[in-house]
């Protein structure tokens, strides 16, 4: 009798497999025995990976001239949304200590949320660890004229002589 492992024998129709990859341990379940051969197949889960400095996770009010730029000075990415009236207009990530800008933004006023944490993910629109949900005080308006369009540029991080504030949300009432 063949074996597959030290002390496990190989038997018609029932191998157990065991996969060690990238720290992730998957045991397979019944696999195929034909003679001799055997076929088995491990199935393994890949990790997820953060999404790219400057990803836009939602834009639904594009189509403007204004611009936002962030600048995220933190250890942890962010991501900053955009809400005009109650509705979400655009939401961008930002990875730590990088820079990240959206071109379109529509004339109007907008409400300026942002969270920053560690394992964000995309299905949930939310960090999993060490998320803080914050807000700016202010508004930012964007006006758009026959020769200029406005251009904002917000810094996630406290900056000496900086003139915005802001206030810790619920993080049920972030924008999702």
């Amino acid at each position: 009798m063949k074996r597959l492992l030290e002390g496990t024998p190989l038997r018609a129709g029932v191998v157990a497999a065991v996969a060690l990859a990238g720290g992730l341990l998957g045991a397979a379940p019944a696999a195929a025995v034909a003679g001799e051969r055997t076929v088995v197949s491990v199935v393994q889960t890949a990790a997820v990976a953060r999404p790219s400095n400057g990803k836009i996770l939602y834009h639904g009010l594009g189509g403007g001239l204004g611009t936002l730029k962030i600048k995220n000075g933190t250890s942890r990415d962010g991501v900053v949304t955009l809400v005009k009236g109650k509705t979400k207009a655009v939401s961008i990530y930002v990875r730590a200590r990088s820079t990240a800008s959206v071109k379109d933004v529509r004339d109007g006023t907008y409400r300026v949320y942002f969270t920053t944490g560690s394992r964000f993910s995309t299905s949930k629109g939310r960090f999993s660890r060490s998320a803080v949900y914050q807000r700016f005080n202010d508004r930012l308006k964007f006006t758009t004229t026959a020769t200029s369009a406005r251009v904002w540029t917000l810094t996630l991080n406290p900056v000496r002589g900086g003139n915005a504030r802001t206030s810790s949300i619920n993080p049920k009432d972030f924008p999702a």
